[in-house]
């Protein structure tokens, strides 16, 4: 018998694996249990039988506790599957039992071999897309999208730095950027890193761990300065960002680890700014908004994302630990089942 197919033999329910966290802490609270119930869709909602799940920092810091975002433990980590459709429920009309799909949200949880979600929040994935890159779009192209063209609201002909460019988030930084007619720099810590940033938009890469790599984006960039920073650890380096900023330039926090001391007076001169972002802001329009433009990348070809470190369901808190650590190549981690 399929092992995703399993029932009870009490209730007739299936049964399927999936991590489960029943109480808040490091990797190891990460539980794969065979014996979870597959939910059934109700009104508006799909259930997608999951062929792989995107691995996002973010849930790092719910499994840990340490987010703002407390989900009802035990709970299932994740939120980007990509996969096909197995039952969908009442009035859902845009799609059908076995369409291939990736989400932007998840109802039951992303790390499981089924996940359920609302019908507003999975899209339709096109063919020339696996589900690898799939389960790669959702936090990833939705946050960079976001950052860019909510939050920093880029023209084209600006200059925009990705720091730390060669994640999940920063290549699509990076594609989105180049196609809307930025110029586009980026950074990464690693040859392989910096070669995959050249290769998804950007014009110039820049090695951060080099000690005076600041001074050779200064010189690349003139007296202007840049227009935008997409800033993936912002504890590290918002100072630097604020003195590379041309005159209004935008600094846009994307990710942080911790607290840093700036000095405020950097901004007054150039009147820029420092923008947060969180994905979970975003309205249901403006999802659906962000959805239509990634479409059209998709189409078109510009939006394609890079595989990096994959790992089978088991591993989940292997995968958790590596992403912390940075302790992986460049692309977007995902859990393939």
């Amino acid at each position: 018998m399929d092992k995703s197919l399993r029932v009870t033999m009490a209730t007739g329910q299936k049964l399927m694996r999936a991590i489960r966290v029943f109480e808040f802490g490091g990797p190891e609270v990460l539980k794969l249990q065979s014996d979870v119930v597959v939910p059934v869709p109700k009104e508006h909602q799909v259930l997608i039988k999951v062929h792989a799940c995107g691995v996002n920092p973010v849930e790092t810091y719910i499994r840990s506790g340490t987010h703002s975002l407390k989900p009802v433990l035990p709970y299932t980590p994740g939120t980007d599957v990509a996969g096909v459709i197995e039952a969908i429920g009442d009035n859902v009309t845009a799609f059908k039992k076995g369409d291939r799909v990736f989400s932007s949200s998840t109802i039951s949880g992303a790390y499981a071999e089924y996940a359920l979600s609302a019908d507003h929040t999975i899209y339709p994935l096109p063919g020339n897309l696996d589900f690898k890159q799939g389960a790669a779009i959702g936090i990833p192209y939705f946050t960079a999208f976001r950052a860019l063209i909510h939050s920093a609201r880029v023209k084209a002909g600006e200059s925009v730095l990705v720091h730390g460019a060669s994640g999940g988030v920063g290549l699509a930084t990076c594609q989105i950027a180049r196609a809307y007619g930025l110029k586009v720099l980026g950074t990464a810590g690693t040859e392989e890193g910096q070669k995959i940033v050249l290769q998804n938009g950007a014009h110039e890469v820049f090695n951060h761990r080099e000690v005076n790599y600041i001074d050779k984006i200064k010189k690349s960039v003139g007296e202007k300065g840049i227009d935008v920073i997409i800033e993936m650890l912002a504890n590290v380096n918002l100072s630097n960002d604020l003195n590379l900023l041309s005159f209004g330039g935008r600094v846009i926090v994307v990710g942080s680890r911790g607290p840093i001391e700036i000095n405020p007076r950097a901004t007054m001169m150039k009147e820029s700014r420092i923008v947060g972002v969180t994905l979970f802001a975003s309205t249901k329009e403006e999802f659906q908004q962000f959805a239509a433009a990634l479409q059209a990348g998709m189409e078109i070809g510009w939006l394609n994302p890079v595989i990096g470190s994959q790992y089978p369901l088991e591993k989940a808190a292997q995968a958790h630990e590596d992403i912390i650590r940075g302790n992986r190549p460049a692309g977007k981690m995902v859990l393939v089942l």
